[in-house]
């Protein structure tokens, strides 16, 4: 009786622990955001920019898959922060039709602006089905230029003295990083945005030195305590999330993403990175 007493209780307990991190995962870690703070050593930093801040935000994924109010919210909470630049590293929809422009349009309605500076790239699934529509990608590009986005297609913008590279997405028919990085300046302190962190990994940076912001993978989503997340959309798999030195003067910073294409996210917290300027030493 005591053994059949202890399985039965041992099965129960189980069955609770399973109920609660299924209802941890769905309900409560996706919508609890993390303001994760670093700095950003930057070459040649003008000295009015030094401990200006730089707010990441990447991959909102508006659509059917969750209740993106989540998103507005989060956005109120950023623009309480008064950043100076907010840059957006792509993915703003997970398209599945028309509707996610309509949808797009009442999260723009609340965008995050810097005082200074607001630039942003496309990540794949603004490209809608198989990453190859381009009109859906020029109407979302219509869309953030509306809402006070510049965004940069293999282009450059300076904005108060500080250069932004932007990259279109790797997958896209528009990917073509030889555009912007063949006639880089390497003496002007720059911030380069490339949605998926596996071009970093291509022969077409030029000698560039300095921060790379990405996206793409929302770090894997679920992680397993002290182990490397089960699943991630990218070929270099060390490629997580956090900030990577790549051993060459580049370094890349991966946000977790604040959205998510499925609502279901266990030890990977969404994110939205708030980075302090600072002169390279």
């Amino acid at each position: 009786m005591q053994r059949r007493t202890f399985l039965k209780a041992a099965a129960l307990t189980t069955a609770g622990i399973t109920a609660v991190t299924g209802l941890y995962t769905w309900r409560i870690e996706p919508y609890w955001l993390e303001f994760v703070r670093r700095d950003m050593p930057i070459r040649n930093l003008p000295p009015a920019l030094e401990g200006k801040t730089l707010l990441q935000i990447s991959d909102i994924h508006v659509g059917n898959r969750f209740d993106y109010q989540y998103l507005i919210d989060s956005f109120r909470e950023a623009q309480a922060l008064d950043p100076d630049f907010v840059v957006y590293t792509g993915d703003y929809v997970s398209y599945e039709g028309p509707e996610q422009h309509r949808q797009l349009d009442e999260v723009l309605a609340h965008t995050v602006r810097g005082k200074l500076g607001t630039v942003g790239i496309l990540g794949n699934h603004d490209y809608g089905k198989n990453w190859s529509e381009i009109d859906v990608a020029e109407r979302i590009n219509e869309q953030l230029t509306a809402a006070g986005i510049t965004v940069l297609r293999n282009a450059r913008t300076t904005v108060a003295d500080l250069t932004f590279l932007g990259i279109d997405d790797y997958y896209s028919p528009n990917f073509a990083p030889q555009l912007i990085m063949e006639h880089h300046d390497p003496a002007a302190p720059t911030v380069a945005l490339c949605h998926n962190p596996d071009v970093c990994d291509l022969d077409v940076w030029n000698g560039y030195r300095g921060w790379i912001l990405a996206g793409h993978t929302h770090g894997g989503q679920c992680k397993p305590p002290f182990l490397p997340p089960p699943l991630l959309p990218v070929e270099n798999e060390r490629y997580t999330a956090g900030t990577f030195d790549l051993y060459d003067g580049r370094t890349l910073y991966i946000n977790r993403a604040l959205g998510h294409l499925w609502p279901v996210r266990f030890n990977v917290r969404p994110e939205i990175t708030v980075f302090r300027l600072r002169g390279e030493a």
